[in-house]
């Protein structure tokens, strides 16, 4: 009888801690179901975004089961999330602002387009740049050319220029200096 009091109690924290210990074993189980579902088509980069995004999904979803749990309002926590969105949207449209290099890092993040190690060509009006995909950080794009220059793109333009991802290392063109001259005037004497 005392441990069935003992768990009215204190039957949140009971609850909680028997969640948490669910966790390890929610994820082991949604990882194998992912690997059988989509086994070796995939490239292993985009498997590991997806295995990290599963992840972090079930640690939120568990998160805000813990809060119902304890009693916290979610009508809090939706005002908190609206604003959120807003602020990612107007950073998604603030093209110099940090937080829009932060948002087109995430977006670099989760497509699979361009990938460390890909040549690409980012084309700007009429001038291009050419080079190898040395790093992604949080704010901007490392590229390095074949003169061994690194290039700091910043990752707002990076989303929002055409970026042609080539499939072999340009070659490097020698390029010659053309003298140009005047044409001369002569003039006659009659």
């Amino acid at each position: 009888m005392q441990v069935l009091s003992l768990l009215q109690d204190n039957y949140q924290w009971v609850l909680s801690v028997l969640i948490l210990l669910l966790y390890p074993k929610l994820v082991f189980l949604s990882l194998r179901v992912l690997d059988k579902t989509v086994g070796q088509r995939e490239d292993s980069d985009r498997l590991q975004r997806v295995k990290w995004l599963l992840k972090t999904s079930l640690f939120v979803m568990i998160l805000l089961g813990i809060m119902m749990i304890w009693g916290i309002e979610l009508r809090g926590l939706l005002v908190i999330g609206s604003s959120l969105f807003a602020l990612i949207g107007v950073a998604l449209f603030a093209s110099w602002s940090l937080l829009s290099n932060i948002t087109s890092f995430l977006v670099l993040f989760i497509q699979n387009h361009c990938r460390i190690g890909s040549w690409v060509k980012i084309i700007d009006g009429g001038n291009f740049i050419e080079g190898r995909l040395v790093d992604m950080t949080l704010f901007n794009v490392v590229l390095e050319t074949l003169d061994g220059n690194r290039v700091l793109y910043p990752n707002n333009l990076f989303i929002v220029r055409p970026v042609v991802v080539l499939a072999k290392a340009p070659e490097k063109s020698a390029k010659k200096i053309q003298k140009k001259q005047l044409p001369r005037i002569t003039t006659s004497n009659h």
